[in-house]
């Protein structure tokens, strides 16, 4: 009984959640960014000419993936940011996913990307007060997923 009770509570508190949360849909509006075969040109599709920093961002991915199709990714920031974009250089298209944050949104993400071969990843953080920032790595993807 206690279990409906507490259904029931959720759902009702789902139904009070503002209907004004929205997000940027980034394949509607720059369509560009999902088709470009490099990450420059996935970066200048999603936010025109920018310089980012390269500080700000904490990039942690494993020096050899074992599996490529699921290389661990995990990204930290102590910066607000307005977006964090994922991109990767071994795939055909560039542009992994963009994520829209609020302003008081915690940059502490844990992802699993699939990559073809061995390559670098890249994040790009927009951050609240408008500078852009970047963090890069490379990684080997074993062949076969066995590590050699």
């Amino acid at each position: 009984m206690e279990r409906r009770k507490f259904l029931g509570l959720s759902l009702a508190a789902v139904a009070l959640v503002p209907a004004s949360l929205s997000a940027i849909d980034f394949r509607e509006t720059k369509p560009d960014a999902w088709t470009a075969k490099t990450v420059d040109d996935a970066i200048k599709a999603l936010y025109g000419d920018i310089k980012p920093e390269e500080s700000g961002i904490k990039l942690n991915v494993p020096k050899i993936a074992s599996n490529g199709g699921a290389v661990p990714v995990k990204v930290k920031s102590d910066i607000a940011m307005k977006s964090l974009t994922i991109l990767q250089d071994a795939n055909p298209e560039a542009a992994v996913a963009t994520y829209t944050l609020t302003e008081d949104s915690i940059v502490d993400l844990s992802v699993k990307i699939k990559m073809g071969k061995s390559g670098s990843i890249t994040i790009i953080g927009e951050g609240q007060d408008g500078k852009f920032y970047k963090a890069s790595k490379k990684l080997e993807v074993a062949l076969g997923g066995c590590e050699g």
